[in-house]
């Protein structure tokens, strides 16, 4: 990964898409495979991750102004 932040961008995707399938599976009924507590924190670690690497990303591309 060349470009700075993809790393923080991809864990945040899989991040969101662990939360994304637990909502899913426990709105069609099927159950959940992780708790309400640990959906929080997981949406919060994407979240987090999604920050980092728009920021990483954003002071790569800036060139410094000094």
């Amino acid at each position: 990964m060349n470009r700075s932040g993809n790393a923080a961008l991809a864990g945040a995707l899989v991040c969101f898409l662990i939360f994304f399938s637990n909502v899913l599976l426990g709105a069609s009924g099927m159950g959940v495979f992780i708790g309400d507590v640990a959906e929080m924190l997981t949406l919060l670690a994407a979240s987090i991750l999604f920050v980092v690497g728009v920021l990483a990303r954003e002071a790569h591309e800036t060139p410094d102004k000094t």
